[in-house]
């Protein structure tokens, strides 16, 4: 049986939640004609200052790469105060734990012998570096920039109930929009922060600097703090220029630095520049020729070596996939109860292991309620949604994940909250889910919000920018 619908503004049809009741009556003597100008002005102003977002295997009638606008939607999502304490908490918690366990992996491994996770689940996965065993990392931090994925859906009691639905710690991306959605807000509806007490956000590249130089090598009071992009091509380019000139560092690419003396340097109009602290936003595979893949040219040669040595800080660390793989999922309660001695503040989602001969039964049994999802996928893509595809489409899946069953998760297809958003018809409900980012330096801190995304499809649930997915600012009330 379904359980209904979780509304983020609207306990029925004619009661508005009490966190809502300022923005509603706001939003209810706003003029049609004048919210459609606002949307028209965020929309010429994103396509202004470039805020986009490159769709990989999409091409244009040239057959160039195409670059989208990410969607702005105008109403927020709100979340009273109470709430997200009780959210940050679970995300320090939750982040504290993946640091502990992915430097137990590489060093003790004390949770594999105490049988918690299986051996096999590590080491013959993909995102494990064998490369990283035994090397020390500052303050043991290995995920300094964590984006973890959150939804709301009713419990069993019916209750909206927030839970973790995955967790990002490699490269984690999307706070550039958090940022600019906020500023847009402030731009367009300046009168609705005088009205509420909205926590601010636009301090997180202060934080993000303050977390990066934490962990630098060197005991300069200001250590040289770099970005490492891919390259204008890269999806996530526009946010790897952004945060570079926000923090006041440089944007550099792999061709910039080079190695000398066990040190890397980037190149300069006033010379080679000593680099303590790389903030990549390049995967493991390229960012060393020398020991990952050979071919690579968006890295820098004898990157590894400096940093096993520790002359360098490369965030987030190098290995720290194998925390944040689709399969490693179902164990992060299981780990905070193990290092923290805690119990989880925030749920997991029920999972299902295609490496599981009783799951993966129940999966191929089920597969036309579930949403299975490939452990290494990104981006909505690799993925199935049982209920909204066709019984050919089902089928098709069912022999991939039965060739292959490790290579899958499966959950059930959650009842995702709804928030009202503006589309073309006018205000309507649409799924949503939130990544707040969590920073890991000397302390685990993190700017009150996140990045809401919001499915623009009437009544889909992948909510991914690269699958026509939209944005929200998100408002976390103040007391």
């Amino acid at each position: 049986m379904s359980r209904p619908m979780f509304d983020e503004m609207n306990a029925s049809p004619s009661e508005v939640r009490a966190h809502y009741q300022a923005y509603a009556h706001w939003l209810a003597q706003q003029p049609p004609e004048v919210m459609a100008a606002r949307r028209e002005e965020a929309e010429m102003i994103f396509r202004r200052v470039g805020i986009t977002f490159a769709v990989y295997g999409a091409k244009d009638e040239d057959g160039a790469g195409t670059e989208r606008l990410i969607p702005f939607d105008l109403i927020p999502r709100v979340i009273p105060s109470h709430e997200w304490k009780s959210m940050e908490a679970g995300l320090v918690q939750r982040v504290t734990a993946l640091n502990r366990f992915i430097h137990d992996i590489y060093h003790g491994q004390e949770i594999i012998q105490a049988g918690h996770v299986p051996a096999d689940q590590i080491f013959q996965n993909a995102q494990f570096r064998p490369e990283m065993m035994g090397v020390e990392v500052p303050g043991g931090v290995y995920s300094h920039i964590s984006g973890v994925d959150i939804v709301r859906a009713p419990n069993a009691k019916g209750e909206g109930e927030y839970f973790v639905l995955e967790d990002n710690l490699r490269v984690p991306s999307g706070v550039s929009y958090m940022l600019e959605d906020r500023k847009m807000m402030m731009r367009l509806f300046p009168d609705l922060f005088g009205q509420n007490r909205v926590a601010p956000v636009a301090h997180y590249p202060d934080l993000l600097l303050e977390t990066l130089r934490a962990v630098s090598p060197a005991t300069t009071a200001e250590p040289t703090v770099v970005v490492l992009t891919p390259g204008m091509y890269n999806s996530a380019y526009f946010e790897h220029a952004f945060l570079a000139q926000q923090m006041g560092v440089e944007l550099v690419e792999g061709q910039d630095l080079f190695v000398k003396d066990n040190f890397v340097y980037m190149r300069t109009t006033k010379g080679p520049k000593r680099v303590d602290v790389i903030y990549r936003r390049v995967d493991d595979d390229f960012l060393d020729p020398l020991v990952f893949r050979p071919t690579s040219t968006l890295g820098c040669a004898g990157l590894l070596g400096v940093y096993r040595s520790g002359n360098v800080t490369i965030c987030n660390a190098v290995g720290t996939g194998i925390a944040d793989d689709k399969s490693i999922y179902p164990y992060v309660p299981k780990m905070i109860e193990f290092y923290l001695g805690e119990k989880p503040i925030l749920n997991n989602v029920p999972t299902f292991m295609g490496r599981n001969p009783d799951d993966l039964k129940y999966m191929l049994d089920n597969m036309h309620e579930l949403v299975v999802k490939e452990v290494h996928g990104a981006g909505g893509y690799g993925m199935l949604v049982g209920p909204a595809s066709t019984k050919a489409e089902v089928d098709e899946f069912r022999a991939v994940v039965k060739a292959k069953p490790d290579g899958y998760i499966a959950q059930p297809t959650l009842s995702l909250s709804t928030c009202p958003t503006y589309v073309d018809s006018g205000i309507a409900p649409r799924h949503i889910d939130l990544r707040p980012f969590v920073l890991s330096g000397k302390e685990v801190q993190m700017v009150p919000g996140g990045l809401t995304r919001v499915a623009l499809k009437e009544g889909s649930l992948v909510v991914n920018s690269s699958q026509g997915g939209g944005t929200k600012d998100t408002w976390i009330l103040e007391n």
